[in-house]
């Protein structure tokens, strides 16, 4: 009976959670658009415009192109939606831990961020248009390209809180929200982790389709890119992914190396230092964003996709091996 009942309980928490994280994903993206509109001194859209681009979609017809493979090109948006917010179940927002938390970890995390991706190219290929079939074919490329950078970081951070023998499952984002593996280390592993954090911050335009590696979805070159086919809810959904994805991203990165809290700052407890504290991981994730989304597709241009493949192959990689190194040296000295 108290199984049943906590299921239950995990399930509402969940509704409720994941709602208030499309409301702040699709502000923070009305947010993006503003700045990014200010930093090119334009006034910009208003903070609700990615609403009302939402409920307009919503109101559209779906069409269903001739020659689409029509169960996929349905199901695509439904799943990369599903995939994305099932990562907000896997990461603790500041003393609250995650909804699923004992059931997942990073390596999950990765894997959904992964799928989520997965599905929107599928939705490419299944809508049997050329220039969709492009867009889908670099949305592959580039994934394949920052996974391994993303993979080195994750790896190398499970390890080190291991060794160092953090409390804490290694691969749970938990454990990093509860010690601050920047304490943890030395002046050696510290260089290490910064080398991981700009791998990290490396991968996110590629992760979340934005600024120089806006190139799936390119629309002065391939015209929408893989989405070119897509119409009424079922590009309300993408629209509704790409925000998450960004907002995603930016809550891991904040979780894994921004733990910092205002418990820890004030030194104290309570039920209204944990909301403050709630309330300070969504404004941390919001300058998390800003600095590295929006800044970052503001000052740079778009690049080619074997000019991002091979950034990620060889440079957010061998940075990312080089912070492994470090850490790796400075965990075997201590």
């Amino acid at each position: 009976m108290i199984a049943i009942f906590m299921l239950f309980l995990k399930i509402f928490a969940g509704a409720i959670f994941l709602a208030l994280v499309v409301t702040l994903a699709l502000l923070f993206d009305g947010a993006d658009r503003i700045v990014h509109a200010k930093m090119q001194r334009r006034f910009g859209p208003p903070l609700l415009q990615p609403v009302y681009d939402i409920l307009k979609l919503l109101g559209k017809e779906n069409i269903v192109p001739r020659r689409a493979s029509r169960f996929f090109f349905r199901a695509a948006p439904w799943m990369a939606l599903v995939s994305t917010l099932m990562v907000f179940l896997y990461i603790p927002s500041g003393p609250f831990p995650a909804v699923l938390g004992t059931e997942g970890d990073m390596v999950l995390i990765v894997y959904l961020l992964a799928m989520s991706g997965l599905m929107m190219a599928v939705g490419g290929f299944a809508s049997g248009n050329p220039i969709a079939n492009i867009g889908a074919g670099r949305e592959i490329t580039l994934m394949m390209s920052y996974e391994f950078p993303l993979a080195i970081v994750i790896c190398t951070m499970a390890w080190t809180a291991y060794r160092l023998g953090m409390p804490g499952a290694p691969f749970s984002l938990e454990t990093f929200t509860a010690v601050s593996v920047w304490k943890a280390v030395g002046k050696t592993g510290t260089f290490g982790l910064l080398c991981l954090f700009l791998s990290l911050v490396m991968v996110i335009p590629g992760e979340t389709g934005k600024g120089p590696m806006d190139i799936p979805e390119a629309k002065t070159e391939i015209l929408d890119g893989l989405i070119i086919e897509y119409s009424g809810a079922n590009l309300a959904l993408f629209k509704v992914t790409f925000a998450l994805r960004s907002f995603a991203m930016a809550a891991f990165m904040t979780s894994l190396f921004v733990p910092f809290s205002l418990a820890g700052l004030l030194g104290s407890g309570g039920l209204l230092v944990a909301v403050f504290d709630f309330l300070f991981f969504w404004v941390k994730v919001f300058a998390v964003q800003m600095v590295f989304v929006t800044l970052m597709r503001t000052a740079f241009g778009r690049l080619k996709i074997w000019q991002a493949s091979r950034f990620y192959v060889l440079k957010a990689a061998g940075l990312s091996v080089a912070g492994m190194i470090l850490l790796s040296i400075d965990v075997m000295i201590r």
